[in-house]
């Protein structure tokens, strides 16, 4: 982790075209830390980065796994360290940008080995409702409880999995590695609330006019992981006739806000990175900004 540089933050932050930018601008290189645009298709619903932006500088883990596929932290984390030592082979910085707070911490801090799915306790948890797995959770791992989205089944599940599989709370089997992340640089960009709220529902009636529900059914098979990409049930839905559109469209820029938030929670809790709120500065000023710290970290790292 040499030469790498983070910018991290909530989805409609502005993030992807900031970092190329600052690619553009320093000659490095992007590696996208997003557990919903490392898929390929779907580009308009996991908000991919458009061609001129891709355009500016190198980009890697953008589009690159079938939907079909499934996607974990460690995956990632493999995935990413090769790209970045490519990149730092060539002599350039790599940019990691994302929201996917547990992809960024898996390269920050590393990952304990955990175990396999077991299929039988699988089924047995799954058969329980959220309320139950949630009840379980907070009685074998508080601390996890606290951290993690509650509400999201999938990973409610797995947490319990991993409890009862190893007899170890998962907050204990985290590895920590001080050395890497005393040596990680980063910023933590943001918005004002109003301002990214904003921000998001006009992306979300963006992309209904560029046309996500054909894409959206178009998608074919989805595997667990990808199908918790939000706004995918419920275009499905839509699609299905159970919703009409405007229904749908208030949805999924609720469920987008209220992800937000929680993202603006967890990195500022999880991570040291250097706060920095976007509603103050023009576009040109971030750019300029974060380009001037990369270019003074990278030279600290040097001496």
């Amino acid at each position: 982790m040499r030469r790498v540089f983070f910018i991290v933050g909530p989805t409609a932050t502005g993030k992807s075209e900031l970092a190329a930018d600052i690619a553009a601008e320093i000659d490095g290189e992007i590696v996208s830390a997003d557990a919903f645009q490392i898929y390929c298709g779907l580009d308009l619903l996991t908000a991919k980065p458009d061609s001129l932006i891709l355009a500016k500088a190198p980009h890697h883990l953008i589009g690159t796994i079938p939907l079909s596929d499934e996607m974990n932290a460690e995956k990632f984390r493999c995935m990413a360290s090769r790209a970045i030592e490519e990149i730092n082979s060539r002599g350039k910085l790599a940019i990691i940008v994302g929201g996917s707070g547990l992809y960024i911490k898996a390269l920050t801090h590393g990952l304990a080995p955990l175990p396999q799915s077991d299929r039988k306790l699988r089924e047995k948890l799954n058969a329980l409702s959220l309320t139950e797995l949630r009840s379980q959770l907070c009685k074998l791992d508080p601390a996890t409880a606290e951290k993690i989205d509650i509400k999201n089944r999938r990973r409610v599940v797995r947490a319990l999995e991993i409890c009862l599989l190893t007899g170890k709370p998962v907050s204990a089997q985290r590895i920590r590695r001080a050395s890497h992340s005393e040596a990680v640089a980063g910023v933590f960009v943001y918005r004002d609330r109003e301002q990214l709220y904003e921000r998001i529902n006009k992306r979300v009636q963006s992309i209904f006019e560029r046309g996500v529900i054909e894409e959206v059914c178009t998608a074919g098979k989805t595997n667990a992981t990808a199908s918790q990409m939000i706004g995918l049930r419920e275009i499905r839905e839509l699609i299905a006739g159970k919703k009409t559109l405007p229904q749908c469209i208030a949805e999924i820029q609720q469920a987008t806000r209220r992800y937000a938030k929680r993202q603006l929670t967890w990195f500022r809790r999880q991570t040291s990175f250097l706060p920095l709120n976007l509603s103050f500065l023009t576009h040109n000023e971030a750019v300029k900004w974060i380009s001037l710290r990369m270019l003074s970290e990278a030279g600290k790292r040097d001496d």
